[in-house]
């Protein structure tokens, strides 16, 4: 089985506008957003998908920074912006339908800002046999 390669390329927030544009102008369907905390700043990932290939744009911000939505370029985008929201408490501008902190009803505001943190850990190299 071989497995593809994914591009995944690290923008700014200012460049993200135009390249999702230049995405949807290029026929690229939006799969997903996804928004992770890693220590103290914020992953949020756009995957789009052509023909069967992904290709992800990345950027990395802190948790004061105000993103721009995507929304002009993928109108279905409002359902992850409002996501990152209601659980991250990213500040999303522009997007339009935002639900102002009611899409999830949750027990504690923005559960996955304060309370969860992923931390990046070195990988172990996996040992070939042998003993120790």
């Amino acid at each position: 089985m071989t497995i593809e390669d994914q591009l995944l390329r690290d923008i700014s927030v200012e460049e993200l506008p135009g390249e999702v544009k230049k995405k949807s102008d290029d026929g690229y369907r939006l799969v997903q957003i996804g928004c992770t905390k890693i220590d103290d700043i914020f992953e949020i990932n756009y995957s789009f998908e052509k023909d069967y290939r992904f290709e992800n744009l990345r950027i990395t911000i802190s948790g004061d920074t105000v993103v721009p939505s995507i929304s002009d370029s993928y109108w279905g985008s409002f359902i992850y912006e409002n996501e990152m929201h209601d659980l991250y408490d990213i500040k999303v501008k522009g997007m339009n339908v935002d639900f102002n902190g009611y899409l999830f009803k949750t027990s504690i505001p923005h559960p996955f800002n304060d309370n969860i943190t992923v931390k990046k850990v070195p990988s172990k190299k996996k040992n070939n046999g042998g003993g120790e």
